[in-house]
């Protein structure tokens, strides 16, 4: 069973199992929008876009990641999608995605970060929403603690906070 059929069974049973990817559709958001994805994306639900509520994030098989930031105090626990996920499910392509928060600060994450065991879209800390004033509702955590590598300014500037909107492209 794909990703795709556990998370949206829906889409799969309206007629649209065995059409390739881009003739697939997520379904529409039903509660607030809280991540909109364009660019290089082969799946979408609103024009050229993918967008995201809460309870369609909390459908994609989250995770949990343990771990310590330079922005809180202490071990935090961060549940969201794995980026990775992400990808696979939109079936994005590209080099780079451009991630942005509310308030236009953007950042380029490549593609070797979209992997396994990587960054997640986090909604949840320490088994709570994130409000806009702690750095919700969208965060993208790495499992700094669980890889030496993710512990550099270079990532740390990937980790993008109040996350509303990702743009893949080259």
């Amino acid at each position: 069973m794909s990703f795709l059929s556990r998370s949206f069974p829906a889409i799969l049973t309206c007629g649209l199992l065995g059409l390739p990817l881009a003739a697939q559709s997520l379904p529409a958001p039903e509660g607030e929008p809280l991540l909109t994805v364009t660019g290089n994306i082969g799946l979408t639900n609103q024009g050229d876009a993918a967008v995201f509520d809460q309870t369609m994030l909390e459908a994609m098989d989250p995770v949990i990641i343990t771990t310590s930031t330079i922005w809180t105090e202490g071990v935090q626990t961060f549940t969201g999608v794995p980026l990775a996920q992400l990808v696979e499910l939109l079936g994005a392509e590209g080099e780079v995605m451009m991630a942005t928060a509310i308030n236009d600060y953007t950042v380029e994450i490549p593609r070797e970060d979209w992997v396994e065991n990587g960054p997640v879209v986090a909604f949840l800390n320490n088994g709570e929403p994130m409000s806009i004033r702690d750095k919700g509702p969208l965060w993208i955590i790495y499992p700094y603690d669980d890889n030496p590598d993710y512990q550099t300014e270079v990532i740390y500037s990937r980790s993008i906070w109040q996350l509303d909107q990702i743009h893949f492209g080259d």
